[in-house]
């Protein structure tokens, strides 16, 4: 059935090269319970590793009923021991929180086949071990642990059990009860390959090989040596190297994806941990993009609640790119030159200067800061700003320099609670203004809460509460959009008269349509700022995914020489951690949005700040989370699939 001719192997362990096997010769028929025997270090161990195709000689010939195996690549060894061999071993290599009957399926998942419930309890009860398959290994004793590989390695019916010390770990009773099994397997024609380093053991075979120094020293048979059986198996190169073919997506969701899922809630802490970077990161991302969508919505809402007819005059010559147009001059504006712009007529139907600044408000045994407007009375239309209740300054009052004010819904709820302030008299800077006027709520426009503010007429601001004899800005307000150029160079050519100016270098004319540009430029530039910050986020928790597959596979490293002794291939390997990555980011990324979403409303709650979460973030965020899990995984689930399966299980 196997056959050896010639077979030489070594090993390099640092400077030393060790021969573990020189040129041995033999053949293994089938039926037959063969136990190799020697000293540490003889090579029966690398023998064996050989003969189960976990291994593969430097030279000589290795061939299985006629077809030459030695020189086959990692995955048609794969298949080989999936559809030839059956392992035993002395460390019994049981998946630990795993049940006993989902350690026996494990190959039959490899070899792609269905029932997988079925014919694992079919050996379990076998070996005499049904009433204990939904334990796990830390549940069973150590013989019963060995009775769970034993029905691993017989669920793929294969034609040879390859046993390593399989007693090597028990007590008599337990030795007793493995050999009693591994004897009643070969007497029903099952082929036994058993290493052992005890003669007892040894004796119970049928044919004893003993390997001293890299070399077959003894090969005796014993008479009744042969169990051979009518119906004997032979297959051929086709048997040998079939592999039952599954549809990718059934393979991923059927096999694969539970594979995962699986070891992901084994080690619950640690994919928690994995997770933590990603949800963070995505959090991060729903939260940054609300935040600056919301600041964009709200500067617009509020820029069309102008007027898209609105100039704005304001002193210093143009910029572009940071780079100033003028030579250095600025034209200071007054009151003067607000009056002038208003009497210009022609294309110019309101204008209202402004001075701005921030004030201390007291009313009783309450203060406030806040920000204080100084205007003109047409400030209310040009800015949508009629008051909800009471009203606006008149004119007069602007001549009279009046210590009236209109206060923002902020204001009155930090001073007056709920009660209505229209009437009342507060102290702004000391002086005592009346309150004549509450202004529209209008909410946060990005980080600024535009409720908190209070208007007064411009001379008040001006010459009793601020001390400027300058304006800030003056806005002016076109009869029509369609005279809007008119109106720009009307109020160029009243400024350059009122000032004697040789050109406009020294002031800016901008209109609604260049304030929401250098706004939409302003809040692209925030979201660009919080969306790279959060892609940061995203792009460390990916890192930390790798680092802990990294570990992962480190920590795992027996389990998968386990998984590929068993017949899985580099491809199921691989998967099978890609997979892991990919879960964790994207149930990650999942949690993230909800997190996100939750962070977005607790900072609306909190500061009043607009918030909008979009559809379009949450999905962005969900496939970059799933992409990161699939860049990030594929080193550590590369290193995994590429280990050797001997060099693995005896990782220390």
């Amino acid at each position: 059935m196997i056959e050896l001719k010639n077979v030489s192997k070594t090993y390099q362990m640092g400077d030393i090269t060790v021969q573990a096997l020189r040129d041995v010769s033999l053949k293994i028929e089938q039926g037959e319970y063969v136990a190799i025997i020697g000293p540490s270090g003889s090579g029966k161990s690398t023998l064996m590793h050989i003969l189960g195709f976990l291994d593969r000689p430097d030279t000589g010939a290795y061939t299985v009923f006629g077809e030459d195996v030695a020189k086959l690549k990692d995955d048609k060894l794969a298949i080989l021991r999936s559809n030839v061999a059956g392992f035993v071993f002395q460390q019994f290599y049981l998946l630990p929180r795993t049940k006993a009957i989902e350690n026996v399926e494990l190959p039959l998942i490899y070899a792609g086949k269905k029932e997988l419930r079925a014919l694992a309890h079919e050996k379990l009860v076998q070996v005499e071990l049904s009433e204990r398959e939904n334990h796990t290994p830390n549940e069973l004793s150590g013989g019963q642990q060995q009775r769970v590989a034993i029905a691993r390695a017989l669920v793929n019916d294969p034609l040879v059990i390859f046993a390593d010390e399989p007693t090597g770990n028990l007590d008599s009773k337990s030795k007793e009860e493995i050999m009693s099994i591994l004897e009643g397997l070969n007497k029903k024609g099952k082929t036994i390959v058993m290493v052992t380093h005890e003669k007892e053991m040894a004796e119970r075979a049928k044919r004893i090989i003993t390997v001293f120094d890299g070399k077959i020293v003894s090969d005796v048979k014993k008479t009744d040596g042969l169990f051979l059986h009518k119906g004997e198996r032979k297959l051929d190169a086709v048997q040998l190297f079939a592999r039952k073919k599954t549809n990718f997506w059934s393979a991923l969701f059927m096999d694969h994806l539970p594979q995962a899922l699986k070891s992901i809630f084994s080690h619950k802490m640690r994919s928690a941990l994995s997770m933590l970077g990603i949800l963070i990161g995505v959090g991060a991302v729903i939260a940054m993009l609300a935040l600056g969508k919301g600041a964009q919505q709200s500067m617009e809402a509020r820029l069309a609640s102008l007027g898209s007819n609105l100039l704005m005059l304001t002193p210093g010559s143009s910029n572009v790119g940071g780079v100033s147009l003028g030579a250095g001059a600025v034209t200071r504006f007054t009151l003067a030159d607000a009056e002038a712009l208003s009497k210009a007529g022609g294309s110019i139907k309101r204008v209202s200067p402004t001075v701005s600044g921030r004030a201390q408000v007291v009313f009783e045994n309450k203060n406030w800061q806040t920000r204080v407007q100084s205007t003109g009375v047409d400030y209310a239309e040009l800015h949508a700003a009629n008051p909800e209740f009471g009203r606006f300054f008149t004119a007069e009052e602007v001549k009279s320099r009046a210590k009236v004010v209109v206060v923002g819904t902020t204001v009155v709820s930090n001073l007056f609670g709920n009660s209505d302030p229209v009437g009342r008299t507060i102290k702004i800077n000391r002086i005592n203004f009346s309150i004549i006027g509450v202004l529209p709520q209008k909410g946060s426009n990005g980080f600024q809460d535009q409720d908190d503010t209070m208007v007064i007429p411009v001379t008040t601001g001006m010459y009793r509460l601020l001390g400027k004899v300058y304006v800030d800005s003056i806005d002016v307000e076109a009869v029509s959009l369609d005279v809007m150029a008119d109106a720009a160079e009307e109020i160029k050519q009243v400024i350059i008269k009122t000032h004697e100016l040789k050109d406009d270098s020294s002031f800016q004319i901008r209109n609604m349509e260049d304030i929401q540009n250098m706004m939409k430029s302003v809040t692209n530039t925030m979201s660009m700022l919080l969306g790279s910050v959060a892609v940061i986020s995203l792009l460390v928790g990916g890192i930390g995914i790798m680092n802990i597959m990294l570990v992962s596979v480190t920590e795992r490293t027996k389990e998968i020489g386990l998984r590929k002794a068993i017949g899985a291939q580099e491809k199921d390997i691989m998967m099978q951690f890609l997979i892991e990555a990919i879960v964790m980011t994207v149930s990650g990324g999942i949690i993230g949005v909800i997190f996100g979403e939750l962070i977005s409303f607790i900072m609306a709650k909190l500061t009043g700040w607009p918030v909008i979460v979009t559809t379009l973030s949450i999905v962005v965020s969900t496939i970059f989370s799933a992409t990161i899990g699939l860049i990030f995984g594929i080193f550590p689930a590369r290193k995994a699939a590429k280990l050797n399966p001997i060099e693995a299980l005896r990782f220390e």
